[in-house]
């Protein structure tokens, strides 16, 4: 096992030295513009749409959304960029196999809700486009299984579109993993810890907070995310915190996420909300909350770490996902959100920091800056979410234009998305220990770690 830890190490350190090598400019097209299409174009997918129009090297030539608002609000961003209006679909929900139709399309992106996610991206892959999926992929297992499977028989790619993968404190972290500065990996923290009350209770006219409705009387994501907050119980938004720390501990290249321990607590905090801003009269106070307030997972992996993943959104707090990645060296650990900026990371490395004191990180993350960050990070901004999204649009057409596989891919999607289920399962069973597949089907123990160590997308 050391060996093959040293090995990888030692591959991904020789990469990193490569990257910094003049490779592909932004906004230089080789040849044709890569041509995608977007579904769903609401309050995601707009921002996937505002950078894919900001290139040179795309052509954005059809949008599916059943929303007519979403469509208009759309066209304005084409118009905007002086680009020429795409073709339009979405007569209903099905419509969007239509516009698979379309042979010129290379790539496919899917913003809509959870439940649409994988039966859009098995069929965007067996129409053979090279498909981006928001979070999480899959809400079942099955689904996860089938993401692997369409793309393993019709070698269509998919990528799992992660962006918290791409935060820049994020990425310099990867770089201090991956040249050792942790040692060996043994254990990290994790989760989505963030008050969506106001979102999931929102009747659009009170965006900030305050509306007690959802589903028809809804508006955006309170149309449907809090349907599932009523009908289960478990992990529901893993990949913003398990993204990374998979990263780090090589899951799927090298390593895996070989079991899963969850528990919830009691259900109190969405009527609790909806007494204080509806009443304890309003149709929505006496519903039955399935989803337990904290939502408590302990993983273990292949190569004997654990991580602990957190999820929170139903209470009031300010937004976390609360990293910590620790090895036989030394651990960092975030508290803040990206918004909170450098001060809320914190950096102990053996030898290197006093005994028992933290660091602030901000010399560490400068020192370790990664390449991508380097060379793109002025661009970045205005992106959306602290200029993650600009890499994840970014990496996702370069890898169309060179015929690749992404850097997060289908075997990622499954995995990372089966938490949910896992979790569920657990809770349901009083926290009983339950197994993840193998979803590479053996493949985990050879296959390299690509992430962030690709000069193309340089």
């Amino acid at each position: 096992m050391h060996n093959r830890r040293d090995f990888l190490k030692t591959a991904t350190i020789a990469g990193l030295g490569t990257m910094m090598s003049p490779s592909m400019a932004f906004g230089k097209s080789k040849g044709e513009k890569v041509k995608i299409a977007l579904i769903g174009v609401g309050e995601r997918g707009i921002w996937h749409l505002n950078n894919a129009l900001y290139r040179d090297d795309t052509e954005v030539v059809a949008i599916c959304d059943i929303s007519d608002k979403a469509i208009k609000k759309s066209l304005k961003y084409f118009d905007k960029h002086g680009k020429k209006h795409p073709k339009i679909f979405g007569k209903n929900e099905h419509d969007y196999r239509n516009m698979l139709e379309m042979k010129e399309i290379q790539g496919v992106i899917i913003s809509t809700p959870w439940v649409w996610h994988t039966p859009m991206s098995v069929d965007s892959m067996k129409a053979g486009k090279f498909t981006g999926v928001e979070v999480s992929a899959a809400m079942t297992l099955q689904e996860c299984w089938d993401l692997v499977n369409v793309h393993e028989e019709t070698g269509s790619h998919l990528m799992i579109l992660e962006n918290v993968c791409y935060r820049r404190d994020v990425m310099a972290v990867l770089r201090m993993v991956r040249e050792g500065l942790f040692g060996e990996a043994i254990h990290a923290r994790c989760g989505y810890q963030h008050d969506l009350r106001h979102v999931k209770f929102n009747n659009g006219e009170q965006p900030y907070g305050g509306g007690v409705e959802f589903g028809e009387k809804g508006f955006s994501e309170a149309e449907w995310r809090t349907y599932h907050s009523l009908h289960k119980n478990g992990d529901l938004y893993p990949t913003h915190g398990i993204g990374p720390i998979a990263l780090y501990m090589d899951i799927n290249r090298g390593n895996r996420f070989n079991t899963i321990s969850s528990f919830a607590t009691k259900a109190r905090g969405l009527n609790d909300y909806i007494i204080k801003n509806g009443g304890k009269d309003h149709p929505n106070a006496n519903l039955d909350w399935k989803l337990g307030d904290i939502v408590t997972s302990t993983i273990s992996t292949a190569n004997g770490e654990t991580i602990i993943v957190t999820h929170d959104t139903n209470l009031p707090r300010p937004y976390s996902l609360g990293f910590r990645f620790q090895g036989t060296n030394g651990l960092w650990q975030h508290e803040d959100g990206y918004a909170a900026g450098p001060g809320g990371n914190l950096m102990h490395i053996a030898g290197k920091s006093k005994d028992h004191q933290w660091d602030q990180a901000k010399d560490w993350l400068d020192k370790y800056d990664h390449p991508s960050w380097q060379k793109y990070g002025e661009t970045a901004e205005g992106a959306g979410h602290g200029g993650m999204d600009f890499f994840i649009m970014h990496e996702f057409v370069l890898s169309i234009k060179n015929n690749i596989a992404p850097p997060m891919d289908a075997y990622d999607a499954a995995a990372w998305s089966a938490i949910t289920p896992l979790s569920e399962r657990s809770i349901e069973e009083g926290g009983a220990v339950q197994h993840f597949p193998d979803f590479t089907r053996g493949k985990w123990f050879k296959r390299k770690p690509v992430f962030g160590n690709n000069e193309l997308y340089l």
